[in-house]
């Protein structure tokens, strides 16, 4: 199943959720990302059944081998272009906001390129995976 950008958008909220507290559920989802009940039902039923997300019986959501490979890559592509934008200058809440929309554009390529290069040439930013 290919992913779309809304589909890696929830898995990292799943992700984010997940860090920050063990016991995550859909209106959890819904709220962080502002979305209607219903839209956040139907995103997670896709990403069930593509095998992303796992549903408890209890209703808690946890995220699969192959979602938590989606979400640490989105993770990791999001801290990097928050960081750079931030070592350029740019204000932490705009920079967080800026990396959500480029990290879901960003090849893998390009992404490890600026790993390396932030590596050499901003070694004051937190190490990337």
């Amino acid at each position: 199943m290919h992913l779309h950008e809304s589909g890696e958008m929830y898995i990292e909220t799943i992700y984010v959720l997940t860090k920050a507290r063990s016991d995550v559920r859909a209106i959890d989802v819904g709220e962080h990302m502002g979305f209607s009940k219903p839209s956040v039902s139907r995103a997670l039923g896709i990403l069930k059944s593509g095998g992303y997300v796992a549903v408890s019986p209890e209703g808690y959501l946890s995220l699969t081998e192959a979602g938590l490979e989606v979400a640490e890559k989105i993770y990791a592509r999001h801290e990097l272009l928050k960081s750079f934008l931030m070592s350029i200058g740019v204000d932490e809440e705009t920079a967080a906001e800026d990396a959500c929309k480029m990290e879901h554009a960003l090849s893998d390529k390009s992404f490890e390129a600026m790993k390396e290069a932030m590596r050499k040439h901003l070694p004051t930013v937190k190490e990337i995976k």
